[in-house]
C-alpha cells in the first residue's frame, strides 16, 4: 500500500469549458510590421470580408475569413495609416485613411476615402476631405447609413500636430457623402470644447460616428469637456449631418484616454460609439465603449454606457471585463450584430497571465449591455515589447451570428494580424462538460470525464503538456456521442509513464470544425523505467511527435531511418534529464513511406515504426 501511494495522485474536480475559436492569420508571413487594424463584413454577401492595417495594408477574403489576400493600397494623396474599412448596403467597400501626398500637399493634410466596387481587387484614387492648410487631419472613422447609403466621416483636426504651444488646439470635424463616397461636403466643427495638439489625454480624439434607426447621426469623443474635466462628450444630428445638437456630457474618463500599459508603446481608451438598428427589443440603444483607469493606475478596465433616449441622458457605467483581478484590459472595440442586437467587444486581456503576457478576449452581451459574458479567442498568448508600436486600436465586426475580432500580436519582434472566426451558437445547446478528473496508478494516467448533454460533438482530442509548459501536444482522440441529452462517460488511459508534473486538457471538436478547451488537469507522477513511445499522429503528414522516457539522467541518441536502414536524421544527441521528453519530427522534404526511429539511452535501446502518407 505504501508503495502504491508513491504512484497515486488524484485530482477530481469539475471544470467548465473555456472556449477557443479558429485563429486565422490575415497578413502574409513575409509582412512583419502591420498594426492598427480594421475589419468589415459585406452584408450583401457575408462570405466577403475586408481588413486594413497600418501603414497601407489592405486584405480581403472571399470565403468567410478562412483565407486572406494581402494588397498595398495606393493613392496620389498617399496612404498613411489609421485604416478604417466599411461596406455600404450595396457592397461598395470604403477604405478611410490619412494622407501623405507625393506632391501638392504635406503630411496628414487631409482625410482620404477610397472606394472599391469589387471587394478590394481594384480601387479608385479616393477623395480628399478637410484640407485646410497648414492644419493636420488625423484619426478618422467612417459610418454608413444602410437606408440610403450615405457615408459619414468624423476625425480630429490639429492646428499643428504634436505642438505644445497653448495657441494651438484640436477639434472634432465631420463631413458627409450622399453619392457613395465620390464627393464630400465641406467639413464642419462639431466639438464645442477644444483640446491641445500634443496627441495625448488633453487632445480631442476618438470620434467614431454611427447611424440610428431613422438616419440619426451620433458621434462621441474623448478629451477636455465643457465641465472642465477629462471625459466623453456626445452630439447628434437629425438631418443627415447637416447640423448638430449642443454637446452633451456623457461621463468622466479617469486618467484620460491616453494611459500607460506595461509593454505597450502607447495605449489608449478612446471611445467607440454604436447604435442598435436591429429589430430586437434593444433597437435604438446608443452605446459608448471605452477604457480608463478608474479602478487604479495599474488596473485598466473596459467600460460601456448606454442611452435609450437618443443621447439625451445616459445610464450607469458598466464594467465589460468580468474578471476580479487587478490585471490590465486594454485597446477595446465594439460591434453590434444588427440581426440580433447582441453586443460584442474585443480587447487585450492579462487576467490569466503573468508579467506582460497577453491574451485576446471577446465580451458578449445579450441584454443590451447590462451584463457581459467573457471568453478568450486567442489560441495562444503573446508578449508585447514597448519598443514596437502597436497602433491605437483593435477591431471587431459581426453579422448574422458570425463574429470576427481582429488584433495584432508580436512574436520575436515581428508583428502579425489575426482574426478568430466565431459562430455564435448561443441558441444551440453546446457540449456541457460536467466533470474532468485524473488519476495516476502505477505509472498510468487515467483520465475520466462526463458530459450532461452534447450537440454536434465529433469527439475529444486529448492534449498533454510536460511540466509547467503551455506546449500542449495531441496524444489521442475519443469519439463523441454526436447529439444527445443523456449523460455520457468517457475514459482515456495514457500509459506512457512520467516523472514530475504533467498537464492534460480536452479539446472538444464539433462536426463543424469549431472547438473548445477544458481547463487542464495536473498530475504528478514518478518514472521508474525506460520507454520509447509510439509517435502521434501515425500515420502522419508532414510532422509527428516522438516521445521517450528515462528514469535518470542519461546520454540519449534518437535517430530516424528509412526502410532500408539508411540514417535520415538525428533528432537528439546529448545528456537529457530524467522524465518524459517530446521531439517534433518534420518530414516535409521526405517522400511517403515507412520509417523507423530508434532511441539509445545508456544500455537501453528501442525502435518503432512510423508511416508518412502525403
Amino acid at each position: 500500500m505504501k508503495k502504491q501511494l508513491l504512484f497515486l495522485f488524484l485530482i477530481a474536480f469539475s471544470v467548465e469549458l473555456f472556449c477557443q475559436y479558429p485563429n486565422v492569420r490575415v497578413n502574409n508571413a513575409s509582412s512583419t510590421d502591420p498594426e492598427e487594424v480594421s475589419i468589415a463584413i459585406n452584408t450583401a454577401n457575408p462570405s466577403l470580408l475586408s481588413a486594413g492595417a497600418n501603414i497601407k495594408y489592405m486584405y480581403y477574403s472571399t470565403n468567410g475569413g478562412y483565407n486572406w489576400t494581402q494588397k498595398n493600397l495606393s493613392s496620389t494623396f498617399g496612404v498613411w495609416g489609421d485604416p478604417c474599412v466599411m461596406y455600404d448596403k450595396s457592397g461598395n467597400l470604403f477604405y478611410g485613411h490619412l494622407s501623405n501626398p507625393v506632391g501638392g500637399g504635406y503630411w496628414i493634410d487631409r482625410i482620404v476615402v477610397q472606394k472599391s466596387t469589387d471587394n478590394g481587387l481594384t480601387w479608385n484614387d479616393g477623395a480628399g476631405i478637410g484640407f485646410t492648410n497648414p492644419k493636420n487631419q488625423d484619426k478618422e472613422w467612417l459610418a454608413v447609413d444602410y437606408t440610403n447609403n450615405n457615408v459619414y466621416v468624423a476625425w480630429t483636426e490639429f492646428d499643428n500636430y504634436g505642438s505644445t504651444s497653448t495657441s494651438d488646439s484640436s477639434r472634432i470635424m465631420f463631413a458627409s457623402s450622399t453619392d457613395r463616397g465620390n464627393t464630400w461636403s465641406a467639413s464642419k466643427k462639431i466639438s464645442a470644447k477644444s483640446g491641445d495638439c500634443y496627441d495625448s489625454g488633453n487632445t480631442t480624439e476618438g470620434a467614431v460616428p454611427t447611424v440610428g434607426p431613422n438616419g440619426e447621426v451620433y458621434v462621441a469623443w474623448s478629451g477636455p469637456t465643457l465641465q472642465g474635466n477629462l471625459g466623453i462628450t456626445f452630439t447628434r444630428s437629425t438631418d443627415f449631418g447637416q447640423t448638430f445638437s449642443p454637446n452633451i456630457f456623457v461621463t468622466t474618463q479617469p486618467g484620460g484616454w491616453d494611459f500607460a500599459i506595461p509593454g505597450i508603446y502607447r495605449s489608449n481608451g478612446l471611445p467607440v460609439t454604436l447604435c442598435d438598428t436591429s429589430h430586437a427589443a434593444t433597437r435604438g440603444n446608443i452605446y459608448i465603449l471605452w477604457g480608463d483607469l478608474r479602478n487604479g493606475a495599474d488596473n485598466s478596465d473596459v467600460f460601456i454606457i448606454k442611452s435609450t433616449d437618443k443621447g439625451n441622458t445616459w445610464g450607469q457605467v458598466v464594467k465589460v471585463n468580468n474578471d476580479n483581478t487587478t490585471r490590465h484590459q486594454f485597446f477595446p472595440w465594439l460591434t453590434i450584430d444588427q440581426t440580433t442586437g447582441f453586443l460584442y467587444a474585443v480587447f487585450y486581456d492579462r487576467r490569466n497571465t503573468s508579467g506582460l503576457t497577453t491574451d485576446v478576449y471577446v465580451a458578449k452581451s445579450t441584454d443590451g449591455g447590462a451584463t457581459f459574458e467573457n471568453f478568450k479567442v486567442s489560441e495562444t498568448a503573446f508578449t508585447p515589447n514597448s519598443g514596437v508600436f502597436f497602433g491605437d486600436y483593435t477591431n471587431i465586426a459581426a453579422y448574422d451570428k458570425k463574429i470576427y475580432p481582429i488584433w495584432m500580436r508580436l512574436d520575436n519582434s515581428n508583428l502579425s494580424v489575426y482574426t478568430a472566426i466565431i459562430n455564435d451558437t448561443s441558441a444551440v445547446t453546446p457540449v456541457e462538460l460536467q466533470s474532468f478528473a485524473g488519476n495516476v496508478i502505477e505509472g498510468k494516467a487515467i483520465l475520466n470525464w462526463q458530459t450532461a448533454s452534447e450537440k454536434n460533438n465529433r469527439g475529444f482530442e486529448i492534449e498533454r503538456a510536460i511540466g509547467k509548459s503551455d506546449n500542449y501536444v495531441t496524444i489521442g482522440f475519443v469519439n463523441g456521442a454526436g447529439t444527445t441529452t443523456e449523460r455520457m462517460s468517457y475514459e482515456f488511459v495514457d500509459n506512457s509513464g512520467f516523472n514530475g508534473l504533467v498537464s492534460y486538457r480536452l479539446k472538444q471538436v464539433d462536426f463543424s470544425g469549431s472547438f473548445s478547451y477544458s481547463k487542464p488537469v495536473e498530475l504528478n507522477v514518478i518514472v521508474n523505467q525506460y520507454a520509447l513511445l509510439q509517435n502521434y499522429p501515425n500515420p502522419f503528414n508532414p510532422s509527428t511527435t516522438i516521445s521517450y522516457q528515462i528514469p535518470k539522467k542519461e546520454f540519449v541518441v534518437l535517430k530516424v531511418y528509412d526502410i532500408l536502414g539508411k540514417e535520415i536524421k538525428t533528432l537528439v544527441s546529448g545528456y537529457m534529464t530524467a522524465g518524459v521528453h517530446e521531439v517534433k519530427f518534420d518530414a516535409s522534404n521526405l517522400p511517403s513511406g515507412t520509417y523507423f526511429y530508434r532511441v539509445t539511452a545508456g544500455k537501453f535501446t528501442s525502435d518503432k515504426k512510423m508511416v508518412l502518407i502525403k
